[in-house]
């Protein structure tokens, strides 16, 4: 089996492997192997796929628990011999015989100018194909480069089945399926397999097996959370569709830090008081908290550290927080690995802002009340609102000597990193992090506001079962 560019074809080639259970010969046990999947084995798996669409077939009505898979398949083989209108009518033998006969092996085509070879592996084709055979084809009715009713896409048998193979290694909704893609072949074979074993399921016994999904981001989170290893590429959230009513697809990214970023500090026993309030702060009342880090992750990174300051600036205004002091600087401390390993700041840079954070820490912490610090967080809205309390407070910094006083309060480096609306200078990324850095400097220092002076101030949620389950559904800790 050739894998070749086409994401859909390599997570096909995948499921091909597991479903003829060829696995790696290097000691990965639970690994497919499309490279050593032999004639035996792939047409092995052919024919249970081949038997699978023919009971799916067989069903005819889709809205019953058990026509399930069928309703699928018009997601990715629309008009098919699979699931034609035309079966309605049509007896048990005479659909199984049109469905045999579509799943039916081709051998390679010959044309007046001799070969034509396969768009995606150059072996071979065993003809052309479109809508019915391959996800995403547009229709001929539809084509301007092919002559009407050329199906236009030219594979090979092997190429074919890979994406006969790809529902069993897509997240099946009964719409729009979903997929997680990368070029790391170590994680792509596992999330495959456990996919393909899930899939299984819901093939066998319809609806039933099939689980409600919050959020598609989580699907790539969860095999993030479940891979062993160390990434070597980024990772893919492929939604798509193929159905006669428009073809969908949505790609989603995530840059191969983020993606390594995510998967270690979800797994590392170190990291795990940190990753339970990095969930606690992307938690709301409606949604779990991974569910809102699966959508920044892939949708919006950069809310992924202003949603952690936003939950250290409420956690430190709520009197009744100093036991949340070890979770809060754990937060923090992700929060400034995310911004050495995701960001790629640069060390002296961050060293300062995090040196401004402990002096104005310092300024803060002689206040009895939250309402300087409420003053301080309230202005981080509006730059100019926050660099006119700098400086006023800059000046009242020079007025009276305090213990830890080791200069200005804030530094012309400083002032740069925070302000200047330079291109290259992510200001708005610097002030999430200063604020980042004076929470977690107050909650070393075990300071908190007297009683009564945090009315106003949002209850910090806490984690439901479902993120508690998440937290604690991690495999072998890293170290």
């Amino acid at each position: 089996m050739i894998l070749t560019a086409h994401p859909l074809q390599r997570i096909g080639a995948y499921a091909l492997a597991c479903l003829a259970g060829i696995e790696r010969p290097d000691g990965a046990a639970g690994l497919p192997d499309p490279h050593g999947l032999d004639v035996a084995g792939f047409e092995a798996a052919v024919a249970a796929m081949t038997e699978d669409a023919v009971r799916a077939a067989l069903v005819r009505d889709t809205k019953t628990a058990v026509g399930f898979f069928l309703k699928c398949s018009l997601s990715f083989f629309p008009n098919s011999k699979m699931n034609h209108h035309s079966n309605a009518k049509r007896s048990d033998d005479e659909i199984a015989e049109r469905v045999r006969a579509w799943r039916k092996p081709r051998p390679p085509m010959q044309s007046g100018s001799g070969v034509v070879g396969c768009v995606l592996c150059s072996q071979p084709a065993a003809g052309f194909f479109g809508k019915a055979d391959v996800p995403l084809a547009e229709s001929d009715l539809y084509r301007n480069t092919t002559p009407r009713g050329h199906e236009g896409m030219a594979l090979c048998w092997a190429c074919l089945c890979c994406f006969y193979a790809l529902p069993y290694g897509s997240w099946l909704t009964g719409g729009p399926s979903i997929a997680v893609h990368s070029w790391d072949e170590d994680f792509l074979a596992s999330t495959v397999a456990a996919q393909v074993r899930l899939t299984r399921q819901v093939v066998e016994i319809g609806s039933a097996a099939a689980r409600a999904l919050q959020a598609r981001e989580v699907l790539a989170l969860r095999a993030l959370r479940g891979h062993q290893h160390e990434l070597t590429a980024g990772v893919e959230l492929l939604v798509y569709g193929n159905n006669n009513r428009g073809p969908v697809l949505e790609v989603y990214g995530l840059d191969h830090a983020l993606a390594e970023w995510l998967r270690r500090t979800s797994q590392r026993s170190g990291l795990r008081r940190g990753f339970r309030a990095l969930l606690r702060a992307h938690r709301t009342a409606r949604e779990p908290g991974y569910v809102g880090l699966a959508r920044n992750a892939f949708r919006s990174p950069q809310r992924i550290p202003g949603a952690c300051a936003a939950w250290l600036a409420t956690a430190v205004l709520r009197s009744g927080c100093a036991e949340r002091g070890d979770e809060a600087v754990a937060l923090a401390g992700l929060c400034f690995d995310y911004a050495d390993k995701v960001m790629l700041m640069d060390k002296d840079d961050l060293d300062e802002i995090r040196a401004t954070g402990r002096r104005i820490a310092t300024l803060l912490r002689g206040e009895t009340s939250s309402g300087r610090l409420r003053e301080f967080y309230a202005r981080f809205k509006d730059s100019g609102r926050l660099r006119s309390w700098l400086q006023r407070s800059a000046v009242e910094w020079l007025g009276r000597p305090r213990d830890g006083q080791d200069g200005p309060l804030v530094s012309t480096r400083g002032f740069a990193l925070l302000f200047d609306p330079d291109f290259d200078n992510p200001a708005w990324f610097h002030r999430q992090m200063l604020l980042v850095a004076v929470t977690e400097e107050l909650f070393r220092q075990g300071w908190r506001p007297e009683a009564g002076s945090d009315d106003g101030t949002e209850e910090l949620p806490e984690l439901d079962v479902q993120d508690n389950e998440f937290v604690g559904d991690a495999g072998r800790d890293e170290r």
